[in-house]
């Protein structure tokens, strides 16, 4: 559950408006950011590609009024879509959006494609382009995940994906990045510039402060390029203990014989997850992520983050005050800065001054700022 430090301050949008995100199948960091959206938006419904409502039981959003696209229908659609990619441009595409004054997009996928009324302003909030159609590393890394059969075919795929989202980029009035790093792939990718907000992370009043046992924590959906694998094998490099809370592709490849130092525990709830970031050694994150909402919520609870200093964690953390920063993504490098960590000493009360400048009521601030600036004539 959210923590509520201060009233709320900042007032509704008045305006007719739509919310529009990629799916809604888990309360994850990009369903966070919808959730903000929609104290700004409250009254609006929201469109996406695939919804669970199993897995937002616990979230705002199963209170709204949700829209689904065609795959909706396809029978292991909510659980499988990844493996929908050639379909997603074209199920967002058969989405014709109400005629409203306002269409905020919380995408990291295709989700701008949704078809606009002409009277719309439209607003992306980028979590990130996606990544494995635009970035050619990251691409083939998915396509030898793919049965061999299917692999001639990715390259077409993924081109087809990019000319969709590229064309549907140009009609959008606003692009907002969730880190500077996003908004240099928004150039990059799509030719556009973007101011950058940073997403609301919920901080508790106080920090831990108590003694940290012996253990390491990573959370998230364990996907290849988020290097769970680095994490592993650098605790097993040092004797320690590993706490793994959510799932993803990458769990699957945990050894119950060699890897007997990895506790995975599936998804938890917030009060789960928080108890862990107020009792671990530190939080380890080792790939690079957009923003990565994990390491501030740990600092927010006192718990030091060991991190690639590559990506959104490089705009976070601060190297030697909340945590340690490793530049090269290797298993010895990470091993290095876990020993580092080990002789440095960390003040609660810093990490969690550091994550309050992430708080929900700053991004609520400027989240209405750019979208009144938006509607203005």
């Amino acid at each position: 559950m959210p923590f509520l430090e201060e009233p709320k301050l900042v007032e509704p949008l008045r305006c007719s408006a739509v919310l529009t995100h990629h799916w809604l199948v888990r309360r994850r960091g990009g369903e966070k950011v919808l959730e903000a959206l929609g104290e700004l938006l409250p009254d609006c419904p929201i469109y996406t590609l695939v919804h669970d409502a199993d897995g937002l039981r616990d979230s705002p959003l199963a209170r709204r009024r949700i829209h689904a696209s065609l795959l909706q229908y396809l029978p292991g659609a909510r659980r499988h879509y990844p493996k929908l990619l050639p379909l997603l441009p074209f199920a967002a595409l058969a989405i014709r959006l109400p005629p409203v004054d306002l269409v905020v997009c919380s995408d990291a996928a295709v989700a701008k494609v949704m078809r606009v009324h002409a009277r719309s302003r439209v607003v992306c909030y980028c979590h990130s382009p996606m990544r494995y159609a635009f970035d050619p590393e990251i691409a083939a890394a998915y396509r030898q995940t793919l049965p061999a059969a299917l692999r001639p075919a990715w390259g077409l795929t993924t081109a087809l994906v990019r000319h969709m989202d590229r064309r549907a980029a140009r009609r959008v009035d606003l692009f907002i990045a969730n880190s500077r790093h996003v908004a240099e792939r928004i150039r990059r990718w799509y030719g556009a510039d973007a101011i950058v907000i940073y997403p609301p992370v919920d901080v508790p009043p106080q920090p831990a402060t108590g003694p940290r046992e012996d253990f390491y924590l990573c959370v998230g959906h364990h996907v290849p390029y988020k290097r769970l694998d680095l994490a592993i094998d650098a605790c097993r490099t040092l004797g320690r203990r590993l706490v793994v809370i959510g799932d993803g592709p990458a769990t699957r490849h945990v050894d119950p014989r060699r890897d007997r130092h990895v506790e995975l525990l599936g998804w938890q709830p917030e009060a789960i997850v928080q108890d862990h970031f107020r009792r671990a050694a530190a939080v380890l994150f080792p790939g690079e992520e957009d923003f990565g909402l994990v390491p501030v919520e740990a600092m927010g609870h006192g718990c030091p983050v060991i991190a690639y200093g590559v990506g959104g964690a490089a705009e976070t953390v601060v190297h030697g005050e909340t945590g340690v920063l490793f530049h090269q993504p290797t298993v010895a490098a990470l091993v290095e800065a876990m020993q580092s960590r080990q002789i440095r000493t960390f003040d609660p009360q810093v990490l969690h001054q550091r994550a309050r400048g992430f708080g929900r009521e700053r991004f609520l601030r400027e989240m209405h700022a750019a979208l009144a600036s938006v509607l203005r004539p």
